[in-house]
């Protein structure tokens, strides 16, 4: 009698226990669902930070070359009873008031600056506040900031335009070194381009710009890219930028970096044996001007140009651009514009190169 009793206590606190596993178990995976509830609600609470604009935006980087137009995406997600959009171009070194391009409200918009009267709302629905540009400028590449402003929660969402173009490194026809900052700019211009950012020379660096001097930057620091190191090229250290750091810009002098995107025009050659000016007679008698160097960059990177032969350049330079390298053009394995530097304008040795 007192083993039966014992058995059905022991039978008894068995299945109390499982009775309270199972208990344990149903707790654990109902706080699971509760936790997991909890951390997928967090998260979509996270991903919409804004509460009337899109973020983040359509495209965060938009892409285009010179001449192209183009659209920087700005949605609405919802409106307010009052407000007005603001794009601006942000330009941290810029002195002076904000660079405003438009500001819009639901039923009109107006434009301000040189940028402005080339820019536009697409408005495709009642949500969008895109902006849109035509004819880009070389220039226009940087961040742009849409602002909805209600005076209470304002917001804002920022967009990358990038100038898809080349960096070409520009040397002085009297030697190395010679460009203040403000000389490296006009340059550069002079030259069918604009003075290259860092982050323009960083990208040619990554696709194969080795360049052994030193040159201006956009924001007056001095740089140059090396892919090969060697000792008269900033040591044996790894492939990289090297930085000079920030320089006067009216004493220091350096060489310069620029950059060009594609033409509305056209390079073409004309063989011959021409001294300087007998070159720029040959273009002309074709409807034509000797070509830039921005030019004939622009030709080897857009078009894939490529003439095995020297030729002058409206600066006084010779040059020729090589899209397939062979032993024979230039030597080198790499594409790309190969320079005899600035010879002697009255030798008779050399093609034209023309744009029209």
């Amino acid at each position: 009698m007192i083993g039966q009793l014992l058995l059905l206590t022991l039978s008894g606190a068995g299945r109390a226990t499982a009775f309270m596993m199972n208990c344990a178990v149903l707790l654990l995976l109902t706080s699971s669902c509760f936790t997991w509830s909890s951390v997928i609600y967090t998260s979509g609470r996270e991903a919409t930070k804004l509460k009337y604009l899109l973020d983040p935006p359509v495209y965060a980087e938009v892409v285009g070359r010179r001449g192209d137009n183009i659209t920087l995406p700005c949605i609405l997600r919802t409106k307010p009873i009052h407000y007005k959009v603001k794009w601006t171009k942000l330009e941290p070194e810029r002195v002076g008031p904000e660079n405003i391009i438009m500001m819009s409200n639901a039923h009109a918009f107006k434009p301000y600056g040189h940028l402005g009267r080339r820019a536009s709302l697409r408005e495709a629905h009642a949500m969008d506040a895109s902006l849109q540009i035509s004819h880009l400028n070389l220039e226009d590449g940087g961040t742009y900031r849409c602002e909805l402003v209600n005076g209470i929660e304002d917001e804002s969402v920022a967009i990358t335009l990038r100038i898809e173009g080349v960096v070409f490194p520009y040397q002085s026809p009297n030697g190395r070194y010679r460009f203040t900052f403000h000389e490296a700019k006009q340059t550069c211009a002079e030259q069918d381009g604009t003075i290259a950012s860092y982050s323009q020379l960083y990208q040619a660096w990554t696709e194969g710009l080795d360049w052994c001097n030193a040159g201006w930057l956009q924001d007056a620091t001095v740089h140059y890219p090396i892919i090969h190191p060697r000792a008269v090229c900033g040591g044996g250290t790894l492939p990289g930028i090297r930085s000079y750091g920030p320089k006067d810009k009216n004493r220091d002098r350096f060489d310069t970096f620029c950059f060009t995107s594609q033409t509305s025009g056209a390079v073409f050659y004309i063989p011959g044996s021409f001294s300087f000016e007998q070159a720029g007679h040959a273009c002309r008698r074709q409807g034509a001007e000797l070509a830039l160097i921005g030019q004939l960059y622009s030709a080897w990177r857009f078009q894939k140009y490529d003439q095995c032969d020297g030729g002058w350049l409206k600066d006084g330079s010779v040059r020729f651009p090589i899209s397939n390298p062979r032993e024979r053009c230039g030597g080198l394995p790499e594409p790309g514009v190969r320079s005899f530097g600035f010879p002697n304008k009255m030798l008779h040795l050399y093609g034209a190169y023309c744009y029209r």
